[in-house]
C-alpha cells in the first residue's frame, strides 16, 4: 500500500475493490502463471473454475496432509468469488485486516 493510499479516509469494501486487488496481484505473477490465472478468470471457464475452487477448498480442509495446506482454502475462495459475488466483500475485508495486522507486526515499510 502506498503512502497516498494509507492517508485516504477509510471507506467500505466493495466487490470492485476485490476485483482490483486480484488484478493487481495477478500482474505481479510470472508471465506463464499470470496467463493461466487470466484464462481461468474468463467468464466462459465457469465450470473449470468452480471445479478447481472446490478442489482447492477440499485441499485446504485436509491441510494436515503433505503438500496440501491452509494456503489452498483462500485460493479456492478467491476462485469461487468469480462466480459468487457475495464472497467478494468478505474476502476484501479479510485481506484488509491481514494487511493491517502485517503492518502492525512487521512495520509499514515492508511489502
Amino acid at each position: 500500500m502506498t503512502a497516498s493510499q494509507q492517508n485516504l479516509p477509510r471507506r467500505d469494501c466493495t466487490a470492485q475493490d476485490w476485483d482490483d486487488r486480484v488484478t493487481r496481484l495477478t500482474e505481479k505473477l510470472p508471465d506463464r502463471l499470470r496467463r493461466a490465472i487470466e484464462w481461468l478468470r474468463e467468464p466462459s471457464r465457469r465450470w473449470v473454475r468452480i471445479g478447481a475452487a472446490i478442489l482447492f477448498i477440499l485441499g485446504g480442509i485436509f491441510s494436515i496432509l503433505p503438500v496440501l495446506g491452509l494456503w489452498m482454502l483462500p485460493v479456492g475462495l478467491a476462485l469461487l468469488s468469480q462466480d459468487i459475488p457475495a464472497l467478494k466483500v468478505p474476502l476484501e475485508r479479510s485481506a484488509r485486516w491481514i494487511e493491517g495486522v502485517w503492518r502492525r507486526w512487521f512495520g509499514s515499510d515492508r511489502k
